[in-house]
């Protein structure tokens, strides 16, 4: 996975659309379409790309989009109610109604599509949505592809009997109250080298994925989270120089970068403020961060280039960093 956008000063990136349509798909999952007010093309992006939904001042959420990247007239998510959620998909299920508008961030893309001979999509639960429009991609490009699909029940898995109408046997659904759990190890020891592999769901199945992947050197394994990793170590309090705007400031032990940041009046994109989103994304100009994202590949850390401030510290006593 590469993180490939990088956030400026520039908060000018919102724009108002409208919920032009609002749908139940499957068990607890809506679907949302988004037109622009005046009709003109949406934002262009790729599969693997996703949209924050700005539902209020104090409650930006992320979602991957699933619709077709060929049609600039809509955006299109779909919303799982997270019942231990932190109150964005009950907002989005319970106060969004068709004829809303909303305020949205461009499309950013943390999950790209890489090219390849061959595709293993590995999905649980509403993890199938950003591999919607990938494996429309993949399919058109004429690579060889599967779809491994498991949830809890058959009912509670959005796309699925679409995805299998449209596609046939490449789409494989496993809901676990008929099939039990994915066998992640089997399936990837199955695949063959070369294959990248795609796997976006609960942090179980991921970090499966990723141990198994581990010893399978010939797979290509790319990953995307809904809620962070754990992190480990203590945190302890450092200076961080910001060279464009000429501050120094203390960051203490108890809070982040971007909150001390936010608080002397310098401007930070921001969304999911625990590491999975990208949103605050910030270049490293001096100093060795202290990674605690869950976005960020294991070279891309060891490069030291950026780092998400929402989460991440330093190891030392002092960070500079492009802000």
């Amino acid at each position: 996975m590469t993180v490939n956008t990088l956030p400026s000063a520039d908060l000018d990136l919102d724009l108002e659309v409208l919920l032009a349509h609002k749908e139940t798909i499957a068990d607890g999952v809506v679907r949302l379409v988004f037109r622009h007010l005046t009709g003109d093309p949406l934002p262009a992006w790729a599969p693997g790309a996703h949209v924050d939904l700005l539902l209020r001042p104090d409650l930006v959420r992320q979602y991957s989009l699933c619709g077709d990247p060929g049609d600039r007239s809509v955006l299109e998510v779909a919303v799982l109610r997270e019942r231990a959620g932190r109150g964005g998909s009950a907002f989005v299920h319970d106060a969004l109604l068709a004829g809303d508008r909303v305020r949205i961030r461009a499309p950013r893309n943390n999950f790209p599509f890489v090219r390849a001979e061959r595709y293993l999509f590995l999905a649980g639960g509403i993890g199938i949505t950003p591999f919607v429009p990938m494996m429309a991609a993949a399919d058109a490009s004429g690579a060889g592809w599967q779809l491994v699909y498991g949830g809890r029940t058959r009912s509670s898995m959005a796309f699925a009997a679409e995805l299998r109408q449209q596609y046939g046997d490449r789409v494989v659904v496993r809901p676990q109250d008929e099939a039990g759990l994915l066998d992640v190890r089997g399936i990837l020891g199955a695949a063959l080298p070369g294959t990248a592999v795609y796997c976006c769901g609960p942090e179980p199945l991921l970090a499966v994925a990723e141990e198994a992947c581990a010893g399978l050197p010939g797979l290509g394994l790319h990953l995307e989270r809904f809620t962070p990793k754990e992190s480990s170590g203590a945190a302890t309090g450092f200076d961080v120089e910001l060279a464009r705007s000429g501050l120094t400031l203390t960051v203490p032990a108890d809070r982040s970068i971007l909150e001390v940041a936010e608080d002397a009046g310098v401007p930070v994109l921001s969304s999911c403020r625990e590491g999975t989103c990208g949103t605050c994304e910030t270049a490293v100009l001096g100093g060795v961060p202290d990674h605690r994202d869950s976005l960020l590949t294991g070279e891309e850390r060891a490069a030291n280039e950026t780092m998400m401030i929402c989460v991440s510290r330093a190891r030392g006593r002092k960070l500079e960093l492009d802000l």
